[in-house]
């Protein structure tokens, strides 16, 4: 089946992806600036990033049990209307705890309606199309990822309007999978939640995708504060979280190659190294130019973006065929738990030492992450059963089905007719 067909096979699913993700993407740097705004406190501000990561963490874990109570369709529109409604409160109650508990609901929506989309195309994929449909589906949710950061130069902080386009967005994201032709699949079961199998396979791993959470939720969800206290212009912080994203996309496939040709443990140091020395760069420019800052988030995310999916391939080396998928949940599992402190802490930290101290938290992340790699390099040698590098998109605890069977494929097999 050629990419084309791909495409057209699965449109509805991805432009629902889009849609999402311009919502749902789109209101946290919106929430950022629109709290700052309305005069809440910089750590009032990052909680509603980490409530976020919380209503995310809940939706990975029901969303698979509400699917196998009233199917797929039901379910998703359930969750589109739960984001929905969290955007059209914002502006109607004007209050900080008020605004955590509906970030707790698009937190909610997004990981329940990426476990909907995955489920049906883990269910609609065969082993001939896999490979082409889940880059397709990479490029889709990066490209989507990439767009909602420029959201805020286009929306007003702190006005019903914005809210409301957004919650059109999001309500627009039902249109494309309720209306779709194709028979509803039979729903999956849920992936058991064993968190102990990431630290049993790979303790390293687990530590990886805890500073990855930290390096990204941080970033995404606190980074407008930091543009605001360097005197960056509402334009300028869109394009300061867009060139991180960018930085990660392009990241993927040199990353990738490099991880599948040496040990991963040294490439997960020598990125953790490089985003150290990129942290300390932008505190050492602060507001001084402003070329140099969008210069300087690209690199970090040239750096910091690719460590979950490295950590998570290291992980795979480790694991049978049977565990891929729970691994896969018990890595993200860890993921939220990083990325559901992360944004608060960052916050608590720029509000006592000032904007330079996310940056701190976040290098000092992977300065414990090199020294616990260089530990375990002494334990035990690198996996012996080598994984192919995969790029893991953290989005629902059920991704893992559909990127088990690419990981079972050797990294110096370049004939297997998924990735052609």
């Amino acid at each position: 089946m050629n990419i084309m067909r791909v495409i057209i096979s699965f449109s509805a699913l991805f432009l629902s992806v889009v849609l999402l993700q311009l919502s749902s993407g789109g209101v946290g740097p919106l929430d950022a600036l629109s709290g700052l705004a309305l005069d809440f406190s910089t750590a009032q501000v990052g909680l509603l990033g980490s409530a976020h990561f919380l209503g995310f963490f809940i939706g990975c874990w029901w969303a698979p049990r509400l699917m196998g109570s009233v199917g797929h369709s039901r379910a998703f529109a359930a969750f589109t209307a739960t984001g929905a409604i969290g955007l059209l409160l914002h502006m109607i109650i004007i209050d900080p705890m008020a605004w955590a508990m509906m970030r707790i609901a698009t937190g909610l929506c997004i990981a329940g309606c990426y476990t909907v989309v995955e489920a049906w195309l883990q269910s609609k994929v065969t082993n001939e199309t896999r490979g082409r449909t889940m880059g397709i589906y990479r490029v889709v949710d990066m490209g989507a990822s990439l767009a909602a950061q420029m959201v805020i130069s286009v929306l007003e902080p702190a006005s019903y309007v914005s809210y409301n386009i957004l919650a059109i967005v999001c309500c627009a994201a039902l249109l494309p999978l309720t209306l779709t032709k194709s028979a509803q699949p039979e729903t999956p079961s849920a992936p058991r939640l064993r968190p102990m199998l990431a630290v049993t396979r790979s303790p390293l791993a687990a530590a990886g995708v805890v500073v990855a959470a930290l390096s990204s939720a941080s970033f995404r969800m606190v980074g407008p504060i930091y543009g605001t206290e360097v005197g960056l212009s509402t334009d300028q912080i869109a394009w300061f979280l867009a060139s991180f994203v960018l930085g990660g996309a392009l990241a993927q496939y040199p990353v990738g190659w490099l991880a599948d040709k040496y040990d991963r443990r040294w490439v997960l140091i020598w990125l953790s190294i490089a985003a150290i020395l990129s942290c300390f760069a932008t505190i050492a420019i602060g507001a001084s130019s402003t070329s140099v800052i969008m210069l300087n988030a690209g690199l970090f995310g040239l750096t910091a973006f690719p460590i979950f999916s490295v950590a998570s391939a290291h992980a795979n080396d480790f694991a049978t065929s049977e565990e891929r998928v729970e691994l896969s949940a018990a890595l993200m599992f860890f993921f939220a738990l990083g990325a559901i402190a992360a944004p608060y802490l960052s916050s608590r930290l720029i509000d006592h030492f000032g904007p330079g101290a996310m940056f701190m938290l976040i290098a000092a992340g992977h300065g414990l992450l090199i020294i616990f790699g260089l530990s375990r390099m002494k334990v035990r040698s690198s996996g012996g059963n080598r994984t192919r590098y995969v790029y893991a998109p953290r989005t629902s605890f059920v991704i893992g089905r559909l990127m088990g069977r690419q990981r079972e494929r050797k990294p110096d097999d370049d004939n297997d007719p998924e990735t052609q």
